[in-house]
């Protein structure tokens, strides 16, 4: 049976001019979003505020992790026009923080690091100032293809850690941790002035000293922010949520962070990779 969702998780209903704009622009130029490939339960929140989490590389991923509501159907031919579309909407909405993400890809030869690097200078071509966000697959440990996106110098590199080390066969089959952690030591070494970030849920059934593991693992390799969030199982056929933790775990949770010497730690209920990325960045940095 499935756990009811508790009160602090719950999402009211937002619908205004705005988000109603972003929903139009985003149609208008056929574009996708993360908000909605992966149910996230912030979508109206951030649509109301002139903002959205752009998914390049189409809508089916080539990998099937237990968690996520993205489906793994045969992937898509790449729209070369995208990286151009995406600086489009960028300048209609009027964003000056801009998080972009991807499927993964593993039926192309550069896996999609070409595609990231392109749409980053398609943005940068409307806004020297736009500060970009990458949030990018492990393109399977490839450093060359990490060296792709770096060239470009976004200004966050992302790659998210998602879970503990023991639980990785089980929520993410077709992934490697260690092959993630060496992924963000790679940008951190190759590129210092970039900020590397990394995100985990919790829920999963991971035990506390799991957490302060991995927490450990990412001090270790200086992972600038650290992202903590609530897992919500997305349908019945995806894994069950073990355990919700409360708004008071969740604080725990990043003070033990901070004590660790994660920099920038933020942890809560709803808290998501790009949830709040420019705040943060502007709080924190």
């Amino acid at each position: 049976m499935r756990k009811k969702l508790p009160e602090w998780l719950k999402r009211g209903i937002v619908d205004t001019d705005t988000t109603r704009t972003v929903r139009k622009i985003l149609k208008f130029n056929h574009l996708n979003t993360v908000c909605d490939s992966a149910r996230c339960p912030n979508k109206n929140e951030c649509y109301s505020k002139n903002t959205a989490t752009f998914m390049i590389l189409g809508t089916n991923c080539t990998r099937n992790c237990r968690f996520c509501s993205i489906t793994n159907n045969p992937p898509e031919a790449v729209n070369v026009e995208e990286p151009l579309l995406i600086a489009n909407a960028i300048k209609e909405l009027g964003l000056d923080y801009v998080v972009i993400t991807s499927v993964t890809r593993d039926d192309l030869e550069d896996e999609g690091a070409g595609h990231f690097a392109e749409t980053i200078r398609e943005i940068k071509k409307i806004g020297s100032d736009i500060k970009i966000e990458v949030l990018t697959p492990d393109f399977n440990g490839k450093e060359k293809l990490i060296d792709i996106v770096i060239s470009e110098a976004p200004d966050v590199f992302n790659h998210n850690i998602e879970t503990v080390k023991d639980l990785y066969k089980r929520v993410r089959p077709q992934a490697q941790y260690q092959r993630s952690l060496d992924f963000l030591e790679y940008i951190k070494k190759t590129s210092p002035t970039i900020l590397t970030k990394t995100g985990m849920m919790v829920g999963l059934g991971e035990t506390e000293d799991q957490i302060i593991s991995t927490l450990k693992d990412l001090q270790a390799i200086n992972c600038d922010i650290v992202t903590i969030g609530q897992y919500i199982q997305p349908t019945k056929n995806h894994l069950d949520v073990e355990k919700y933790y409360t708004p008071e775990e969740f604080e725990h949770l990043q003070n033990l962070a901070k004590e660790i010497g994660i920099k920038f730690p933020i942890a809560g209920p709803l808290v998501r990779s790009s949830y709040k990325a420019k705040e943060v960045l502007l709080k924190n940095i």
